[in-house]
């Protein structure tokens, strides 16, 4: 016998052997119909899996998010594959992983799959899951895996085989009795009666294991949900998300573009410039009041630097490199840390010098396969808000709470009032000894507590060098983006010689924390921009009033309110343009600009304004100083 717990810790005992589908028929006749999946010691595994020693079990129903997830990574590896190979005979199949609310498959083809045939693609898939095919398991040694593929002649499962460092335990799924098999980690729904909707998206072009060297392969992409109203909820959300396309924006409003001189970087205009430094002036001031010091490194730093920091071993093929005349051999920075390590290490540290909190606005460079480049979301060069905060054990709680308390406080001023927090603990490859890890753990779990708030726990999702807390930020139209994070490092301050003088004399490290609020400055942008689909808060707009004139004689005056804006440090715009009125109303609209002002004879006789404002729409009539002091309040950080 042996002892089965459950996710409430009741405790039952059952033969050696038992499968999931076992122990969910003997909890309930519904739990049964609807159960997929199971965890075992917190690893997923197949329904029909047997368990031969005492674990702690969960069962997997579609509600969960994981099931959903399951049901995604069976229709790409089950249905999707299969329907390619009917329609596409020759095609040889590569990979078919889950991706953030949907799926691809790799494949190699002679023709061209276009998004004219998704839709041919997507009835034979149909037509699959109405087979209604149970997924078998089997599995094989390399030997006799390695062979049916070669049976199907399938060279990428094959490579894949070869590649892996395992002899036995190959998991083969076939659909029924179907001459369908595929490679597959798993787990897989026990059968297609489980699969709720889907759509095939997209087709695009991929390298074979993301190698510009490999061959180019087909990847088509899709979505699924469990039922058509999910589904249509999603598709209407990727439609707005569409509209809200910050690279489509950004062009519209002249914020800034990229071309092949630069992939991956930013040519930002002066809009958008004025923007990135708002930015920046508004996180220097909450971290100066924060009690943050500044500081700036250099960008290319000696290799030997890298060497002894890791990123040498970890992160060299994502590092720009130089070698000199002198055969020494500089680097980009692909992060900030080893840098900043160097000003706290420059001087003799005391305990009483701790906490000590450093902040730089560093621009870092990785490199990015160019399929994986995205406007402002995925670049190759970039500015990070960091500041490294060095502290004793027992600060460090305390730390973390001033820290997590400011990053939801920054979040609310740019509207963001959804945030959700992740804290990922120890992964099992990791350094330290396990009571450094519970203080840490502790600490860090502590605060969120102390505070509070509600947190969802990433198992085994931490850093090797400590535990880690996400902020995820929860968009207009519902997406969302991973921003701020708060590390515990434990490798950097004793790999680059962080010490500190301690009361009774001795040198000890100290606790290293990681913390990012927008985390990369430009990507930060790009969701503001999505977000509000271009019309930024007004403080933040790069401008906030356009003035508008209906003839020449108008100039004068416009400039005078012009003068009266700039001195409260308004930033406008003059359309002294000889086109009509209704074209540049529409052309400044464009620009996303919250106030547009509009001035004629009347207004110039009257000393007032026509202020039209986002987004009434409409023209009213104000006093000039009433407008001023409007302008003026709404301008602010709400």
């Amino acid at each position: 016998m042996l002892k089965i717990t459950f996710p409430d810790g009741k405790q039952k005992e059952y033969e050696s052997g038992i499968t999931g589908f076992d122990i969910a028929t003997d909890i309930s006749l519904s739990l049964s119909k609807a159960a997929i999946a199971m965890t075992v010691n917190g690893h997923q595994k197949d329904l029909a899996d047997p368990i031969n020693e005492d674990s702690l079990v969960n069962i997997i129903t579609l509600k969960d998010d994981s099931g959903l997830e399951i049901m995604r990574h069976t229709i790409t590896a089950q249905v999707l594959a299969r329907a390619i190979k009917n329609i596409y005979p020759e095609a040889k199949l590569a990979i078919g992983p889950t991706i953030e609310n949907g799926f691809y498959y790799d494949v190699l083809l002679k023709n061209s799959i276009s998004s004219d045939d998704l839709s041919s693609i997507e009835n034979e898939m149909k037509k699959i899951v109405k087979e209604g095919h149970s997924i078998n398991k089997k599995i094989k040694n390399k030997n006799d895996a390695i062979k049916l593929f070669e049976e199907l002649n399938e060279p990428y499962k094959i490579k894949i085989i070869n590649d892996s460092f395992q002899e036995n335990d190959f998991q083969i799924y076939q659909q029924g009795e179907t001459n369908f098999f595929d490679l597959c980690k798993g787990p897989h729904l026990p059968s297609f009666k489980f699969i709720g909707e889907f759509k095939l998206t997209k087709v695009s072009g991929a390298y074979w294991r993301g190698d510009s060297k490999n061959e180019m392969l087909q990847r088509i992409y899709g979505t699924a949900w469990r039922n058509k109203k999910e589904l249509d909820s999603y598709l209407s959300m990727l439609e707005e998300a569409e509209k809200r396309d910050h690279r489509k924006i950004g062009k519209e409003m002249g914020l800034f573009h990229f071309q092949d001189d630069a992939p991956g970087s930013v040519f930002w205009h002066s809009k958008g410039w004025v923007i990135f430094n708002k930015l920046v002036d508004y996180m220097r001031n909450r971290q100066e009041n924060a009690g943050y010091t500044e500081i700036s490194t250099p960008t290319v730093l000696d290799r030997s630097l890298w060497e002894k920091s890791g990123h040498w071993e970890k992160f060299q093929d994502n590092m720009y490199l130089a070698k000199t005349s002198d055969e020494k051999v500089f680097a980009l920075k692909p992060m900030n840390c080893p840098g900043g390590i160097q000003i706290y290490n420059n001087s003799l540290r005391s305990y009483r010098d701790l906490p000590l909190r450093i902040a730089e606005f560093g621009k870092v460079f990785r490199f990015e396969p160019s399929g994986a480049l995205h406007g402002l979301m995925r670049v190759r060069e970039f500015t990070q808000d960091d500041a490294h905060i060095y502290c004793l054990k027992e600060q460090m709680e305390e730390e973390c709470k001033k820290v997590i308390n400011l990053t939801l406080d920054i979040y609310k001023d740019f509207g963001f009032e959804n945030v959700k927090i992740k804290f990922s603990d120890r992964p099992a490859k990791r350094i330290g000894d396990d009571n450094t890890w519970d203080f840490l753990e502790k600490s860090l779990l502590s605060s969120l507590k102390k505070l509070n708030l509600e947190f969802d726990v990433n198992k085994g999702e931490g850093a090797f060098y400590g535990p880690k807390v996400e902020f995820v930020l929860v968009d207009a139209i519902g997406r969302e983006w991973q921003c701020g994070t708060l590390q515990v490092d434990l490798n950097l301050p004793p790999r680059l010689g962080a010490n500190f003088i301690d009361k009774d004399g001795s040198k000890k490290h100290p606790v290293m924390l990681h913390r990012a609020f927008f985390g990369s400055l430009e990507r930060f942008i790009g969701i503001l921009i999505e977000n509000y689909a271009g019309r930024l808060p007004n403080w933040l707009a790069p401008i906030q009033v356009a003035i508008a004139t209906i003839n020449d004689n108008c100039e004068e005056y416009s400039k005078t309110i012009g003068d009266y804006l700039s001195k409260d440090g308004i930033k406008f715009k003059l359309d002294f343009r000889n086109e009509k009125l209704n074209y540049k109303i529409r052309d400044l609209s464009l620009e996303k600009i919250p106030y547009i002002v509009v001035i004629g004879e009347k207004e110039i006789s009257d000393k007032t304004v026509s202020l039209r404002s986002f987004p009434e729409n409409k023209l009213v009539s104000m006093q000039l100083n009433e407008f001023l002091k409007k302008i003026k309040n709404s301008c602010r950080i709400e």
